[in-house]
């Protein structure tokens, strides 16, 4: 069965995301190392030991896993996509679009669209953009 799961990147916070994704969205970090846990024999010189080579979050469906930009290589941010999360009511959803909202860009304030009974989106507060929706009242 082929998967399709979401690998994002962050410019030295990534350990402080995941943490994050972890108590907002639920789920288990199911694996986080840092470049200076790799064995001595596999290191990239120039890497800054403390940086995250490697996340993994799981839960209730979802997979996301990201990692630490190459250190000395200039971060291009996030662009060109979303993150959308669906939930089975519009209360769980609202709940969601805050706490992800908080310290962020809302760019959608979330409320009844066409074809939802809530929906907005943001750029959480390290620059990942997120769709949320929720199917009814």
């Amino acid at each position: 069965m082929t998967q399709l799961n979401a690998y994002l990147f962050f410019d030295g916070h990534c350990a402080e995301a995941m943490r994050f994704y972890e108590r907002t969205l639920g789920g288990r970090i199911e694996m986080m190392m840092t470049h200076g846990e790799i064995p001595a024999s596999d290191r990239q010189p120039g890497q800054d030991d403390a940086r995250i080579v490697h996340a993994r979050l799981a839960g209730d469906g979802m997979v996301l896993m990201a990692s630490d930009w190459m250190a000395g290589q200039a971060f291009p941010g996030a662009s060109g996509f979303s993150l959308s999360l669906g939930y089975p009511t519009v209360a769980q959803a609202r709940a969601i679009f805050d706490a992800l909202a908080d310290g962020g860009d809302v760019r959608m304030p979330f409320g009844k669209t066409f074809w939802s009974p809530g929906f907005g989106m943001l750029a959480d507060r390290y620059g990942t953009p997120w769709m949320v929706s929720g199917e009814s009242d």
